[in-house]
């Protein structure tokens, strides 16, 4: 973990921090994890890792700090694409989203 999780965040059409929330008005949250895989073979190389940020749909209700080892509980990725109103696409990526976080190793409630 690089940040511990917080609440999600946007700005509204006046530049006011706003409070993310689902379609239910539940708050969201968002995590900054350094991803890499796990060495597969003995000796072997493990490519380079990235930093992602994970929106969270439950708080995940512990402290937690930079460096912890977590796993995400129930993890999607989707692919996304904006366009502007005469098609065409002014930004696309891959977003990351997980039910919670919890310390690595242990078993979610």
């Amino acid at each position: 973990m690089t940040e511990p999780p917080e609440p999600k965040t946007f700005e509204d059409d006046n530049g006011k921090a706003v409070l993310a929330t689902d379609r239910d008005g539940n708050q969201m949250f968002v995590v900054s994890l350094f991803v890499k895989q796990r060495r597969t073979e003995e000796g072997g190389r493990r490519p380079k890792g990235e930093e992602i940020r994970v929106t969270l749909e439950i708080d995940p209700g512990e402290e937690f700090g930079d460096g912890d080892q977590v796993e995400l509980v129930n993890p999607r990725v989707s692919p996304y694409q904006m366009t502007n109103a005469n098609g065409v696409v002014t930004n696309s990526g891959i977003s990351f989203r997980a039910s919670t976080v919890k310390r690595a190793g242990t078993s979610f409630e």
